[in-house]
């Protein structure tokens, strides 16, 4: 017998030590021989006869065909990476042989005494390595325990014959690393996500992985630059960066073994996520591996205790520069704390802005920003596209004061509460919130809409059919999937007829009553907590819960309109409608209506006017006036005379 291959202090080749294969394959055909058997007999070795065995062997110094790569194939960084031991890697060179040279496929079939087994079976294997079949521990080496097995280097297949008979092969992806094929495994390749953006290093990570920590879990924030400053820790370690996006993974288990071989391999870390679901299948891999995801670490995750890390969301600063690297110029307005995004997701909103051809704005940017809203909100929500400006909406001159400072709260949050500290402590979030109240038709709904215009952001108006259940807790978990949907999309959320679900807490009757006031307790926890930007509207202010109002941000109060108000509000209302001299001034001194009466009034008197076929008249703008009087239930009585 043949005595084990030892592993080489230097890189060896893998090439040489398969055709250095020849010589234990040459005297254990030399060894069989000797049984006794026939050698005239032309069914020996199942057609794979003596003189043919005999040439294999004579040509095997036959120089290495120069059209074939011969790569690096160092065995002793394998070793390392995987933990083999010399009978290991002589395991491996035979697996490996008749994929690399053709010889020994027919050396094997005569080994094996039969012309259709062409691979070296498990029996034949521990023989050229010079270890005794009946030997336990040498056979637990190709056993599903065995590194060569667990780590996916080889394969032990024919399950249903013994063991000694059973045929090793060598995973093909291996065999392509041995010989220098640097490509991915095509299940690995599938789950890549995009490489991360070039970004500060976490330097708390990278001393971990540094000191030789194995697992680490990165914890996001929405804006956190978690996946970007994982990878920078993973590169000053000294690793590649391996980025598996887990939402591509259709079998995490099958993808987290090829993943981790692939790792290994290459002598990267792998950068895995995000994390939605418990990453049993990612956390238990024997190479470096970082998670990064929202959720909170669970030590039931894994048997090894990960280093956790919280993400930091990038300065004001930081964002700036970064948004000007990625858009591959100075720009001089970049889009500020309105639009929340990871590096990645910058990287994806540039690269929709520059879809619109040259160098992006920043109303391209925030435009882009977008496009990275997912649709998981508008199940419980309606998605507006604003069409409607501040300068749209008619409004008193302090009203439009205080929107305007809704949107310096908006545009500055990250700054004034994340990097000043101005709201510090018991779980706080970095959301702006801010109700609207006011009589009905006052533009509380328009200028929820014109606030979300102004920021360059979709409007999500929630939908109450979706969110209230009858049934007991309900109401609150459809309301937690709002929040939490909101607070990754970057948009305004409105809760039109806010006090439905705001509402005051009443003394406990009965069940009910109970039930109603821990809904609103939740919804004072969850906002204090929210990361977004909210507008409550309602046109009953004494109907919400005060507790409610000390954690709001602002309170926006519409006044109806005067009549200077009323005559410009006529004036916008009739639009591009053909029209004679309409007295709007007549108009608006003699009915006394909000702004949503006045819309729904020129709308009438439109359709008039498009049935009959003639302009808009003063007469028919008092008529529909008239109607939307009665619409009201407003006495007609209440006209001003003449």
């Amino acid at each position: 017998m043949a005595a084990p291959v030892e592993r080489a202090a230097a890189p060896v080749n893998a090439v040489a030590l398969v055709r250095a294969l020849y010589d234990p394959v040459a005297a254990l055909v030399a060894a069989r021989r000797g049984t006794g058997d026939d050698v005239d007999d032309r069914f020996l070795g199942l057609y794979v006869g003596d003189a043919e065995v005999d040439a294999l062997l004579a040509a095997r110094r036959t120089p290495w065909p120069p059209a074939v790569p011969v790569g690096t194939g160092g065995l002793d960084a394998l070793a390392a990476a995987f933990g083999l031991s010399a009978l290991d890697l002589a395991l491996l060179v035979v697996a490996v042989a008749p994929d690399v040279e053709p010889a020994f496929e027919r050396l094997y079939a005569y080994l094996n005494d039969d012309v259709s087994r062409r691979r070296a079976s498990v029996g034949l294997a521990l023989a050229l390595c010079g270890a005794d079949p009946a030997d336990g521990p040498a056979r637990a080496r190709l056993g599903p325990a065995g590194p060569l097995v667990a780590h996916r280097l080889v394969h032990v297949d024919d399950a249903d014959r013994p063991f000694l008979t059973r045929a090793v092969r060598p995973a093909d992806r291996v065999v392509a690393h041995l010989l220098g094929d640097g490509t991915y495994d095509p299940v690995v390749a599938a789950a890549l996500g995009e490489p991360p953006v070039p970004l500060n290093v976490l330097p708390d990570l990278a001393k971990a992985l540094a000191g030789g920590a194995r697992l680490a879990y990165v914890q996001e924030t929405p804006g956190s630059a978690g996946r970007a400053g994982a990878a920078a820790a993973i590169d000053a370690a000294g690793l590649a960066v391996l980025p598996v996006d887990l939402s591509r993974v259709a079998d995490p288990a099958e993808c987290a073994a090829l993943a981790a071989r692939e790792a290994l391999l290459t002598g990267a870390g792998l950068l895995a996520g995000p994390v939605e679901a418990p990453p049993r299948a990612f956390a238990e891999l024997g190479c470096v591996t970082v998670l990064y995801g929202r959720a909170t670490w669970d030590p039931y995750w894994s048997t090894q205790v990960p280093y956790v890390v919280q993400a930091p969301v990038p300065g004001a600063a930081e964002r700036a520069a970064l948004w000007r690297a990625l858009a591959g110029a100075d720009l001089a307005d970049v889009p500020g704390d309105e639009v929340v995004l990871s590096p990645d997701g910058m990287r994806r909103a540039v690269a929709a802005a520059r879809l619109g051809g040259g160098t992006p704005d920043r109303a391209a940017l925030v435009a882009g920003a977008r496009t990275q809203n997912g649709a998981a909100l508008e199940r419980l929500a309606r998605r507006v596209r604003p069409a409607v400006s501040l300068d749209d909406v008619v409004l008193a001159e302090e009203t439009r004061t205080q929107l305007e400072h809704v949107v310096d709260r908006a545009r500055h949050r990250l700054r004034v509460v994340g990097e000043w500290g101005m709201r510090p402590g018991g779980g706080r979030g970095h959301g702006v919130t801010a109700l609207f109240t006011g009589e009905p038709g006052t533009g509380k709904t328009t200028s929820a809409e014109a606030l979300a215009h102004r920021l360059g952001l979709d409007l999500y108006v929630v939908d109450l059919s979706r969110v209230v259940d009858k049934y007991v807790g309900e109401t609150e978990k459809n309301l937690e999937r709002v929040f939490d949907e909101a607070e990754g999309v970057n948009g305004v959320l409105l809760f039109d007829e806010a006090d439905a679900l705001f509402g005051k807490r009443s003394p406990v009757g009965d069940a009910h009553d109970r039930h109603a006031n821990i809904e609103v307790a939740y919804l004072l926890q969850r906002m204090e907590s929210f990361d977004g930007l909210a507008v409550l509207a309602t046109n009953l202010r004494g109907n919400v819960d005060e507790a409610f109002l000390r954690r709001l941000d602002a309170i926006v109060d519409f006044a109806p309109p005067d009549a200077a108000a009323r005559a410009d509000l006529w004036r916008r209302c009739l639009g591009r409608v053909p029209r004679d001299d309409v007295d709007v001034r007549l108009l608006a001194e003699r009915f006394d209506l909000s702004g949503g009466g006045i819309r729904s009034a020129a709308v009438a008197a439109a359709y008039g006017a498009a049935a009959s076929g003639l302009p808009v008249t003063t007469a028919g703008l008092v008529a529909a006036a008239r109607a939307e009087y009665r619409k009201l239930g407003r006495l007609l009585t209440d006209l001003p005379a003449g």
